[in-house]
């Protein structure tokens, strides 16, 4: 049986069938959420707020309270859409404005490009590339260096 999903600050409803996780909703409504842990656990790409409904939803797994522990942005409503399981009505997702930086294969060729919508820091939540922004070769090796940073933090979990 489906259940009723709110998706914040966007204002829309979604339909999960009960025991889906939350990744795959996103997924399926074509939000730009990143999973780079292949929906493992093992990564913050897929870091939501619930702000209500919690108890509809299923208890965090040990895994996932370790991976929340890395991300210093982290509150007592944050979960990882893809260890989070729906299992009842009343949910309302809070999504974080911006998309969480994931592995991208060739940093390269995003020079002289405009970003549509901030690029935040998947650990601590910072903003990365402001949206609107050109991307640039200095910027590029920020991004590269945030990267490295995460592979080298998620490799120690």
């Amino acid at each position: 049986m489906a259940k009723q999903i709110k998706l914040e600050p966007i204002d829309h409803e979604v339909s999960v069938k009960t025991n889906n996780n939350l990744l795959s909703m996103l997924l399926q409504q074509k939000l730009n959420v990143n999973w780079k842990c292949g929906g493992r656990g093992r990564c913050s790409t897929c870091h939501v707020y619930i702000q209500s409904g919690a108890e509809s939803l299923s208890p965090k797994s040990k895994r996932e309270l370790k991976t929340l522990e890395l991300i210093s942005n982290c509150k007592e409503n944050s979960r990882l859409a893809c260890q989070t399981r729906v299992l009842g009505e009343g949910v309302v997702i809070e999504l974080p404005a911006g998309m969480y930086l994931s592995e991208i294969n060739d940093l390269d060729t995003l020079i002289g490009k405009r970003v549509q919508q901030p690029i935040l820091h998947p650990l601590d939540g910072s903003v990365l590339v402001q949206g609107g922004m050109t991307i640039t070769r200095s910027i590029v090796n920020e991004l590269k260096k945030a990267l490295q940073e995460i592979d080298q933090i998620l490799s120690k979990t």
